[in-house]
């Protein structure tokens, strides 16, 4: 199952800067594994905003729920979920 998630980062300023480095480090190598692993399929960033978009291709929404609680960040983030499906115009094969 295909999954549009939108994830805005809102760390508080009292964390000591050295605790944050260290999350954001752990949160770049899990999503790179995820990337890797075809399961976070698309990575963009929100222009001037400490923001994200992906898609994620998982069996369904009790996977992404473990993968996206699983992210170091994930207690600083707003998250918003959205299921896709294919476009019945849609010309390209791969995008199920």
């Amino acid at each position: 199952m295909l999954f549009k998630v939108e994830m805005k980062v809102n760390i508080p300023h009292d964390i000591d800067a050295d605790v944050i480095n260290e999350i954001k480090a752990r949160e770049k190598a899990y999503a790179q594994d995820l990337q890797r692993q075809g399961k976070w399929r698309h990575l963009w960033r929100v222009a001037g905003s400490y923001a994200n978009v992906s898609i994620f291709d998982v069996a369904d929404n009790a996977e992404l729920q473990d993968l996206i609680s699983n992210l170091p960040l994930f207690p600083y983030m707003d998250i918003r979920v959205a299921p896709l499906c294919r476009h019945p115009s849609s010309i390209h094969e791969d995008d199920r």
